[in-house]
């Protein structure tokens, strides 16, 4: 079948695929950058989006303890959003966590605040996330005029 779409945890010969996707949107400034080691130390987390065997997208989630997770690195390759690739990453990981955990809490913090919206997420305060605060936003050039909108959803 062509065009076949699969979303699967990602595997060691999906990092450079991974790598690539991150960076061209760490370079526009949307995702943080990682690096391959990061990656690599972290790929238990991802999960990649594969159209005819090729890699197109990536997604990954974040675990905070307490049965609060993050979406983060969450990337289509260009050319194929719109397509329904994201949309099938995350709908995966909610998926996932529905089957492995009685209830949690899955927040991101985002520019697509209408992607997450038709997904289920609320818009909520980012201080609700200080572990979020504390160790990633540190880290992010944009730390103190944050322009991303924190969303949530909740099972």
């Amino acid at each position: 079948m062509k065009n076949l779409l699969t979303v699967r945890e990602a595997a060691e010969g999906d990092i450079d695929a991974i790598f690539r996707l991150l960076e061209i949107y760490a370079d526009r400034g949307v995702v943080l950058r990682r690096s391959k080691e990061d990656i690599r130390f972290y790929l238990g987390n991802f999960v990649v989006a594969e159209i005819d065997g090729t890699v197109r997208g990536c997604a990954a989630v974040r675990d905070f303890g307490n049965d609060l997770l993050e979406v983060r690195s969450l990337v289509v390759e260009p050319g194929f959003q719109g397509k329904g690739v994201g949309r099938a990453m995350v709908e995966a990981i909610i998926a996932g966590l529905k089957i492995r955990r009685s209830s949690w809490r899955l927040f991101t913090l985002t520019y697509q605040v209408e992607f997450f919206r038709a997904l289920g997420f609320r818009t909520v305060n980012r201080e609700l996330f200080p572990e979020k605060i504390w160790s990633d936003c540190a880290k992010c050039p944009k730390h103190s005029c944050c322009d991303e909108t924190a969303m949530l959803i909740e099972y």
